[in-house]
């Protein structure tokens, strides 16, 4: 019994565990609609077996500029969104924009930093996102304690192979057209596939979790039979 205890608290911890998606700096969640806006994280690996890290620095765009950038408060880290006067001004929304934001730098304080075999996660929250292109670079630098620098600002080449240093990237995909009034354009397909996805997924968990705790009673309930037979035999 006390077998099966352990058992089930481990598959239980394996099944709550979140995997780190690969060794490199990326962006989590990374799709998005052009023109809209992106809520996600940067998930920064340590790859080092000798130095934490100490520092990011991410680059934004200043072709398609983003005209908001907030980031969300994490103990121990300051964050610090840097604003600049661009080389020529840019249109978004019909606006012309003569200034944006250049670059987020996330610093640990004294005494802090993503130790060996660790990750971090830094939330930010861009927008306006760019109409027209399906991909948004970026670039970010990983200072580690030691002085070293990692850059990761290299793009994937035509052969979709990704190279050594993978710079973070959103994929942005077109924004479906809204109904008119004469009742063309697209519905809310997406959201309710999104919701249908959730509920399925919901569903299939509450399935898996519910087939493992009917065999974890099962064999529970074979113990005990087995030994009320054992004890009774040896009367």
């Amino acid at each position: 019994m006390r077998t099966l205890a352990v058992l089930g608290v481990a598959g239980l911890a394996v099944l709550g565990t979140p995997a780190i998606a690969s060794a490199h700096v990326s962006a989590q969640p990374s799709e998005f609609t052009q023109g809209g806006r992106a809520t996600f994280a940067f998930r920064v690996p340590n790859e080092r077996d000798n130095a934490g890290t100490i520092k990011l620095e991410v680059t934004l765009p200043q072709d398609t500029p983003l005209t908001s950038v907030r980031t969300k408060p994490l103990p121990g880290w300051k964050a610090e969104a840097v604003k600049g006067k661009l080389d020529k001004p840019v249109t978004v929304g019909g606006k012309e924009i003569t200034e944006a934001f250049k670059t987020i730098t996330w610093t640990a304080d004294p005494g802090v930093k993503i130790g060996i075999n660790e990750y971090q996660e830094f939330f930010v929250a861009l927008g306006t996102l760019p109409e027209g292109k399906d991909k948004l670079e970026l670039p970010a630098k990983q200072t580690y304690e030691n002085g070293e620098v990692v850059d990761w600002n290299q793009s994937t080449g035509a052969d979709g192979k990704e190279p050594e240093h993978p710079a973070p990237a959103l994929k942005l995909a077109p924004k479906k057209a809204a109904a008119d009034d004469h009742g063309h354009g697209a519905s809310n397909t997406s959201t309710e596939t999104h919701e249908a996805s959730a509920s399925t997924s919901s569903d299939q968990t509450a399935r898996y979790l519910g087939g493992a705790g009917l065999a974890v009673g099962a064999l529970g309930l074979g113990f005990g039979v087995g030994a009320i037979l054992r004890s009774r035999r040896k009367a």
